[in-house]
């Protein structure tokens, strides 16, 4: 059946269809980068210059939690999400310092069944501490969404039922008992993503959930995101936020 154009269908279709896709950066590690094997690592420096090219551009670095919300309400446009992967522990000490003197704020996706560890999923290394506990919640305390990146970093897409169900449930429910708040946002380990595991996020109440590159996938539960490294200069990320809009299409629900 043809749907008339003025019909309240076609007007949420055709929004949804002129909302730019927003914007959000990944990244890992901040510290040394000098040996990297994964590109994970930006220094604090780098991260500095990165937050300035935005600044210079009107725009302000904010949580998905803060972002989506501006976007419901109409609002937006000058905001991009900033996303840290995995819980390291030089999150607080060398990232979060420049966050708040640029006023932006951050998601950042944890492994609550690897508190403390290190990133032992990484073979070629190097060892990097992961945040505890009392880590995760001194940085809630600083206003950073605190989202699930899984229990412990596993291909969920290579996941049996029961694991998968562990990974993106019960690690929902262990970081909203730690950190006293709901916990709103997950984001999938390497960016792996299925139908199947799309579901999984959606059912286990989660608002959104950050792939990387989602293919045919779309919609709040498989948010494309942008790789942020070391060698992102200003030239790289003026080139990347360009390609970024033309070659996304629109996340419907977003």
């Amino acid at each position: 059946m043809a749907v008339p154009v003025d019909s309240p269908v076609t007007g949420t279709v055709l929004a949804a269809r002129s909302r730019p896709t927003p914007w959000v950066a990944m990244y890992h590690s901040v510290g040394d980068c000098s040996d990297d094997p994964y590109r994970i690592t930006v220094t604090p420096e780098r991260l500095d210059g990165q937050l300035a090219w935005l600044r210079r551009r009107g725009l302000r670095g904010v949580s998905l939690r803060e972002l989506f919300t501006a976007r419901a309400q109409g609002r937006g446009r000058d905001l991009v999400g900033l996303t840290f992967d995995d819980g390291y522990a030089d999150f607080l000490t060398h990232a979060l310092p420049v966050l708040l003197r640029w006023n932006c704020g951050a998601t950042l996706f944890v492994l609550p069944g690897r508190l403390g560890g290190v990133n032992s999923w990484d073979p070629l290394g190097p060892r990097k501490p992961l945040l505890t506990a009392d880590g995760i919640r001194r940085a809630a305390a600083e206003g950073v969404e605190i989202g699930s990146h899984g229990l412990t970093h596993v291909d969920l897409t290579r996941a049996d039922d029961v694991t998968l169900k562990a990974e993106v449930a019960d690690s929902r429910a262990l970081l909203a008992e730690l950190t006293g708040a709901p916990v709103g946002g997950f984001c999938y380990p390497y960016g792996r993503v299925d139908r199947r595991v799309v579901a999984a996020a959606r059912d286990a109440g989660y608002t959104y959930a950050c792939a990387i590159a989602p293919g045919a996938l779309t919609g709040p539960h498989a948010l494309p995101r942008l790789h942020i490294g070391e060698n992102d200069t200003a030239w790289r990320l003026h080139l990347k936020h360009k390609l970024h809009r033309l070659r996304r299409r629109p996340v419907a629900g977003v």
